[in-house]
């Protein structure tokens, strides 16, 4: 007589990274898109990995594995799949490291990622950010070395645990994002503040620079922002460690442009909780939006170079549609305009557009 094993799979818990220079329509950002048919085709199209790249650290697929699960990317993000019968460990934490693979990606990606002490480039990107040794300044006390600990700045960190919601019930959205911060004369360029109702975006490094209204938050996702870098708290007595950012252990890459961590429960019960209190794997998908640049755009002339007109508010790089009045910019054709300090500030980004 044959036996048979019956061992089925649920979707665990998935991550969604939705870019919008890819996903919005001109001015119109993806998740205000009347059309839901238009929403479906814009993300059968969109395909992240073309962008970014995600692995789990190597304690986390250790984890994957040992509970027969399987790690999966895809054209929105990643997933874990695991037995429908599994019992998950509840002190488990699950870390997913994501690496910049795109080579045009840091021309049109809002960078609201520099915090005080981090000097604008001279072209706003997300260049690299150097490693920095920091030396203990504790010996070990088995061998007396001094140990050595590795920082990298600018690196946010998502997790299900600081993450927040939006809408109830069908209409509900578990952002891995913190809640934006208020205004402050510490914002650096592309950093995303709330106003009132509105979210807004500084638009240049002083901290009398614009400050770009990019729509009432009731109706845009949480996008990453310079909140999500959490702080560095270098051992007591040692120097040159950077103000926010992450450690990184011998397994991290050294690419990391950002982490995820979830943990399957919140201390208290929450939308955020993918098990239950018995272990019983609970399917989430969670979303990580990532926002596409605003610039000034600029028209000149391609005959004699003169300035013809400026758009007279910042406007959104899309790679649907166009949110200006005339021909829309290329997304690599981003600059910068600088202030006379030492270092410079980027006073303002800007699309000079030739007619």
């Amino acid at each position: 007589m044959a036996e048979f094993l019956r061992l089925g799979y649920v979707r665990w818990f998935e991550v969604r990274v939705l870019h919008h220079f890819w996903l919005d329509e001109g001015a119109t950002v993806f998740d205000q898109i009347s059309d839901p048919a238009v929403r479906m085709q814009r993300l059968l199209t969109y395909d992240v990995r073309r962008l970014l790249s995600f692995q789990p650290s190597t304690p986390t697929a250790a984890t994957i594995t040992g509970l027969r699960g399987v790690f999966r990317t895809t054209g929105l993000g990643f997933l874990v799949a695991v037995p429908d019968d599994v019992v998950v460990p509840l002190d488990a934490t699950f870390e997913f490291f994501v690496t910049v693979v795109g080579t045009d990606y840091t021309t049109y990606t809002a960078q609201p990622l520099a915090r005080p002490g981090i000097t604008p480039a001279s072209t706003p990107s997300l260049s690299p950010q150097p490693i920095v040794s920091v030396i203990d300044s504790v010996p070990d006390p088995v061998t007396g070395a001094r140990p050595v600990h590795r920082y990298k700045a600018n690196v946010p960190v998502l997790s299900n645990l600081t993450g927040v919601s939006r809408g109830a019930g069908a209409t509900l959205r578990l952002y891995l994002s913190r809640d934006y911060p208020a205004a402050s004369a510490g914002d650096a360029v592309e950093a995303l503040v709330s106003v009132g109702g509105n979210l807004c975006q500084r638009m240049g490094d002083p901290s009398n620079a614009q400050l770009n209204v990019v729509g009432p938050r009731a109706g845009l996702p949480v996008f990453l922002h310079q909140g999500d870098v959490p702080p560095i708290t270098p051992p007591a007595g040692s120097t040159g460690a950077p103000s926010f950012g992450i450690e990184l252990t011998d397994t991290t890459p050294t690419g990391v442009t950002a982490a995820i961590r979830l943990a399957p429960r919140r201390p208290a019960d929450s939308p955020f909780n993918f098990a239950g209190p018995d272990g019983t794997p609970w399917p989430r998908v969670f979303e990580v939006h990532l926002q596409n640049r605003w610039t000034t755009w600029q028209y000149y002339s391609k005959s004699d170079g003169s300035l013809i007109s400026a758009e007279a508010s910042p406007l959104p790089l899309t790679h649907f549609g166009n949110a200006g009045s005339k021909q829309k910019p290329s997304s690599a054709a981003i600059g910068a305009e600088f202030d006379n300090q030492d270092p410079p500030r980027i006073t303002r980004l800007v699309c000079d557009i030739y007619i």
